[in-house]
């Protein structure tokens, strides 16, 4: 029997939508997921924070992150099979920075489709401008580059999702070497502004990109390192999170194959619908999650053949921990609910 730990990010409502969303959700076997528990603990996030609260956990819980960090550069580059020759290195999201009327904000990069080729030629001209002031770039995913830059220390940044339509300006990095990343910053955005890619996906009316943020900064650790607790599997998240695991799934189809063995499975396709505010997505997909996801789970734990369900639901503002168990789902008196949303 396994112990199970889900991740959902974006699971739980801000609190001003949540009365109405859990009316219109019908998902029961969620409701009793949540409501016949062993325990339950809620964490609100700092006022300023540099992660979200579902990405400092898994960060702790992978032992890549601590207060509110998220170090997680070399063990996403050797998920990707790229081995860090030492050093210094940091995680670099190209994206789309808009300009609002009185600020600067960050599109969610879910919502600047990239192909590998695009990527591939607007990092071919990055990786120049790195290169020639020492810093050499790195290739993962089309929305996941690295970045070696030893002499960069003490440089504090947000992830792309804690940076999404937020005023930048509390986010732009700090400490002593800020001013030659943003001198970086301004030489690939001109570098770009005028790129083929870039005039291509104008016509073809989509975002250019014009900048990238960097983050997640991670020393080399020992090769061989073990770095997760146990198998981590994911569907539907960003390429960083899902090259830290051993299963990156295109769908939920397999999911009696995962319950066989101790396993924390992050499950993101919330995500850009929360960061847009678009609940009526919302619930279309937590309806798809009741049917692929939370009905499959109840009947493994009642059946037995999950010993222990963990479930982590998060938001931008907190985040929620609840265990589960066959023993559990035997507390009839506990009417289910989805008040654990609130």
């Amino acid at each position: 029997m396994a112990h199970i730990t889900l991740v959902l990010p974006f699971a739980l409502p801000l609190p001003e939508f949540a009365p109405d969303l859990i009316r219109a959700m019908n998902t029961p076997a969620l409701a009793l997921l949540l409501s016949r528990t062993s325990s339950a603990t809620r964490a609100r996030t700092a006022e300023h924070t540099y992660a979200l609260p579902h990405e400092t956990w898994l960060a702790r819980a992978l032992g890549l992150g601590a207060a509110g960090r998220v170090d997680v550069a070399v063990a996403a580059m050797r998920g990707f099979g790229l081995e860090p020759e030492g050093g210094n290195w940091y995680i670099v999201s190209p994206g789309h920075i808009q300009i609002a009327r009185t600020h600067l904000t960050m599109a969610d990069t879910r919502q600047v489709p990239l192909a590998d080729d695009d990527s591939r030629a607007l990092f071919a001209t990055a990786a120049e401008l790195c290169e020639s002031i020492g810093h050499a770039l790195r290739y993962g995913d089309a929305q996941t580059w690295f970045v070696r830059a030893d002499d960069w220390t003490g440089f504090e940044t947000a992830t792309p999702d804690t940076v999404v339509n937020m005023d930048l300006t509390d986010f732009m990095p700090k400490g002593q070497p800020a001013l030659a990343y943003r001198r970086l910053q301004n030489e690939v955005q001109m570098a770009w502004h005028a790129h083929p890619v870039n005039a291509a996906r104008e016509t073809r009316r989509l975002p250019i990109v014009n900048a990238f943020w960097m983050w997640g900064s991670g020393r080399t650790a020992p090769a061989g390192t073990q770095l997760q607790t146990q198998p981590l599997a994911s569907v539907a998240v960003p390429g960083w999170l899902g090259a830290l695991g051993d299963q990156r799934l295109d769908t939920l189809d397999r999911l009696a194959d995962l319950l066989s063995t101790d396993r924390t499975l992050v499950v993101g396709p919330l995500a850009e619908a929360a960061q847009a505010a678009d609940w009526g997505v919302w619930l279309q997909v937590m309806g798809q999650l009741e049917e692929t996801l939370f009905a499959p789970l109840l009947a493994a734990v009642k059946a037995g053949r999950v010993s222990k369900l963990t479930l982590v639901l998060s938001s931008r503002e907190g985040l929620l921990e609840t265990t589960t168990s066959a023993l559990a789902q035997r507390k009839f008196w506990r009417s289910p609910t989805l008040d654990a949303l609130k």
